[in-house]
């Protein structure tokens, strides 16, 4: 292990500056989980995450490595009202109207908010209930993400449509299979020079040398 090796469970990577953390020593909430070495670039991040009570039955599950900026929301399931009625008005949650709660099955359940590995969401961007965004993807400043995003795609714009993939089949293929962010420490550092080659052809060839080794 190389001397002051990065470490997954500090809060503040870059010493002397607070706003910038990694998401997951923070975390309070169990029904929030983050991979090792996301960060937000925020003091803290919790209140990123709206719209999410004690009841709330879905889960925000954010992989390795990725990069979320300064101003970008979670909006959970407890956000939607009935819609299935005639009116969408909450009357159960507020005092001194007589109706019980709805059936589940007659809420807008969009089930658990999945982000990826090395995912990059760019500022204010507003991530909705029930998305899944893949590894790789980004997801540009100011977008509303209301449905999937393919891996290594480019989204943008409100709604979110998608601008371009970030590489070609085979490249793709060839990252989701090796996996870079699951390494050690150790065999990222070794690894770095290959993931920020912009040389992608040179990047393939050893990519598929590793997986051979495997």
């Amino acid at each position: 292990m190389r001397q002051n090796s990065p470490d997954p469970n500090v809060i503040h990577p870059i010493p002397g500056y607070d706003n910038e953390i990694y998401i997951k020593p923070t975390i309070t909430n169990p029904n929030i989980i983050v991979g090792d070495f996301s960060y937000i670039a925020d003091s803290e991040f919790e209140s990123h995450v709206t719209h999410f009570y004690p009841w709330s039955k879905d889960k925000l599950i954010i992989g390795k490595f990725c990069q979320i900026a300064t101003g970008v929301e979670f909006v959970m399931n407890d956000a939607n009202h009935q819609m299935n009625a005639v009116t969408t008005f909450p009357f159960y949650t507020l005092e001194g109207w007589e109706m019980k709660a709805p059936e589940f099955s007659d809420m807008p359940y969009k089930g658990d908010t999945i982000i990826g590995n090395d995912v990059w969401i760019g500022q204010n961007a507003v991530i909705l209930p029930g998305v899944h965004v893949g590894d790789g993807a980004i997801i540009g400043a100011n977008s509303v993400v209301g449905s999937d995003v393919k891996p290594y795609t480019i989204v943008a714009g409100n709604p979110a449509k998608v601008l371009r993939r970030r590489f070609d089949d085979e490249l793709i293929d060839l990252l989701l299979r090796f996996k870079w962010w699951d390494c050690e420490i150790d065999e990222i550092n070794d690894l770095i020079p290959i993931l920020t080659n912009s040389q992608l052809s040179d990047v393939k060839v050893e990519l598929q040398k590793r997986l051979k080794e495997c």
